[in-house]
Order: C-alpha cells, then sequence, then structure tokens
C-alpha cells in the first residue's frame, strides 16, 4: 500500500512540474522533488535519478569552466608624460633620467 502513495505522490510532483515548465513556478525542481519521491520504492526511478544527478553535474561543471576561466579584465595602463612635452616632469621615458629642471 505504501508504494501506491509513493507512486501518487511522486507523479504527481512531476507532472506539476511539467506544467511549471511552461507556467510560473519551479518546474525543474519539482520534477526532480517528484523523482526524488519515485527512487524511495522504485528502483528504475534512483538509477534515472543517479543518472539526472550526474549530467546535471557535468553540466554545472562546464558552465562554472566557461565562467571561471576567463581572464580578470585588466586594468588600461597609465599614459607616460610625453618626452616632447617640455612641462613634463619625472623621468624622462628615453634615459630614464630625471628630466625636473
Amino acid at each position: 500500500m505504501r508504494w501506491v502513495a509513493v507512486a501518487v505522490v511522486g507523479v504527481a510532483l512531476i507532472l506539476a512540474g511539467i506544467a511549471m515548465l511552461v507556467l510560473p513556478g519551479p518546474g525543474w525542481l519539482a520534477i526532480f522533488a517528484g523523482l526524488a519521491v519515485l527512487a524511495a520504492e522504485f528502483t528504475w526511478a534512483a538509477k534515472l535519478l543517479g543518472r539526472m544527478n550526474s549530467v546535471a553535474l557535468r553540466l554545472w561543471h562546464m558552465v562554472l569552466g566557461w565562467f571561471g576561466r576567463r581572464p580578470a579584465p585588466q586594468p588600461e595602463p597609465e599614459p607616460e608624460p610625453d618626452a616632447a612635452d617640455p612641462d613634463a616632469t619625472g623621468p624622462s621615458a628615453t634615459t630614464g633620467r630625471d628630466t625636473t629642471p
């Protein structure tokens, strides 16, 4: 008798999740929850849930790889003072010596 209750609740959650894929609501979460309820009683559901978990984990790692391996934006280098500018102070760009009068 327990398996009937588990089957009814699990299938109801899965059907509600499928409906929520096009309606507002956490569709995938309800589908996974329904499958988890079914997995408590049925081995085929446990195997399917395990496969879905591994695929979701692989997909998650792939997404993290896309966003996690991007180089950080580099700050723009400050422009050096023009060596030909007589008002420029500091080390000369060509000699490295201080050109302050």
